[in-house]
């Protein structure tokens, strides 16, 4: 008789989730979370932390897809199980803001900010949901908020002596961008200015049509400025006009790990999603634009022109 065939280690459907979430496949990522999570809740060896991830992970795939609700559950369940997980917090958050329940993405945001105070999503965030409801709520905003919880110590602490020991580690958004805390060394003011003056260069010749040699003047800004998001979408643009689509995809990745929100970061990843013949990943990049921008109108109509050929 045949063997029964082994089922896979929650570990195993964990990586093969972080993979598919890595190429923008969010949909498949979102099963091989789901299947994790029920080895590992039905496992002896079950571990909250290590359940609170999965379930962060998963959320991270809802709030790429634009189901907010389905983030926001996932959420409660992974802070209930490793509370103050910093993730989960700026995920929820997200969410939240998306879902326009600016008080409670405003309290999210300021609880990240207490466990660490270097956290840029967080900070805009703050500032987004400050203007928002100062709009709504008039001076006395503050006075409807629900209570900001305290951090205790211990958490802040932890997360010191976890960046000292692998300072590799200090970006938890790296991995999985939902919403990217921005690590990467500052450039110097002369480093900015050399990057702009390249990157002029670039947007000179894309004018012109030659987007080759665009390409090896982005190439060159980001090297003396490797924050700026405009060089890496302008250059996946490049790559889209000679159809290098796997490396517009990369340079879209680049961009939305600094802002996962950007639009033209979306848009391009989704038509090079396209031409790769990868139409689910394309329709998922589209679908989260719209959810930020749900009036986008060359968005709409690369969605209809997908759709009509599944």
């Amino acid at each position: 008789m045949p063997s029964k065939q082994k089922s896979q280690s929650w570990m195993d459907l964990k990586q093969a989730g972080n993979e598919r979430f890595k190429t923008g496949q969010y949909g498949e990522a979102n099963n091989f979370y789901s299947q994790a999570i029920k080895e590992l809740e039905k496992s002896s060896k079950n571990n909250p932390e290590d359940l609170a991830i999965l379930y962060s992970n998963r959320a991270a795939s809802y709030l790429k897809n634009g189901n907010c609700g389905e983030c926001v559950k996932d959420c409660n369940t992974s802070l209930d199980l490793h509370p103050f997980n910093v993730k989960s917090l700026l995920r929820r958050a997200a969410s939240y803001e998306a879902l326009e329940r600016y008080r409670q993405a405003y309290v999210d945001y300021k609880t990240a900010l207490q466990i660490d105070c270097n956290i840029t999503a967080a900070h805009d965030g703050t500032n987004r949901m400050t203007k928002a409801l100062t709009e709504a709520d008039g001076p006395s905003w503050r006075e409807k908020l629900p209570p900001i919880p305290t951090v205790p110590l211990s958490v802040r602490e932890k997360l010191t002596q976890q960046n000292a020991a692998n300072p590799a580690k200090q970006n938890p958004e790296r991995q999985q961008n939902s919403t990217k805390q921005t690590k990467k060394a500052a450039p110097s003011d002369k480093e900015i200015k050399k990057a702009q003056a390249l990157k002029d260069e670039g947007n000179a010749l894309v004018k012109k049509g030659d987007h080759k040699k665009a390409i090896e003047k982005y190439t060159q800004s980001l090297k003396h400025n490797p924050t700026e998001i405009t060089t890496y979408t302008n250059r996946a643009l490049c790559y889209l006009s000679v159809k290098q689509y796997r490396d517009a995809v990369r340079d879209c990745d680049e961009a939305l790990m600094i802002d996962s929100s950007n639009i033209k970061a979306l848009y391009r990843r989704a038509q090079a999603h396209k031409e790769l013949k990868d139409t689910k990943a394309c329709v998922d990049d589209l679908n989260t634009l719209l959810s930020v921008e749900r009036n986008n109108t060359a968005a709409l109509k690369l969605l209809q022109e997908v759709q009509r050929k599944k």
